[in-house]
């Protein structure tokens, strides 16, 4: 995923197992570039409990369960699901 590369690129590289602390510590002023901002991997972090990542999949999955609203595109948008029961649902658009 684009969106964290930079993280991949720098945590592939750490020794784990690795502590959010410590994580934090080393990498926290790391800019993650979001489609609607930045922020760092202090920021993203900090709203997750202490927990210890086994290996560098670990942080990335827990980074990106942390990301603000500023990680996705349009807010509730989706092409490809249908509606809900009980919802009018999208007006279809040809293109």
């Amino acid at each position: 995923m684009r969106l964290l590369s930079d993280l991949d690129e720098t945590m592939g590289a750490h020794s784990y197992p690795a502590t959010t602390e410590e994580v934090i510590e080393e990498y926290g002023d790391l800019e993650l570039e979001l489609p609607n901002g930045n922020e760092t991997l202090e920021t993203v972090l900090s709203r997750l409990d202490s927990e210890t990542f086994e290996h560098h999949e670990d942080l990335r999955l827990a980074a990106m369960s942390a990301m603000s609203n500023n990680a996705i595109g349009r807010k509730g948008y989706s092409d490809r699901d249908p509606s809900c029961i009980g919802e009018d649902g999208h007006e279809q658009i040809s293109f």
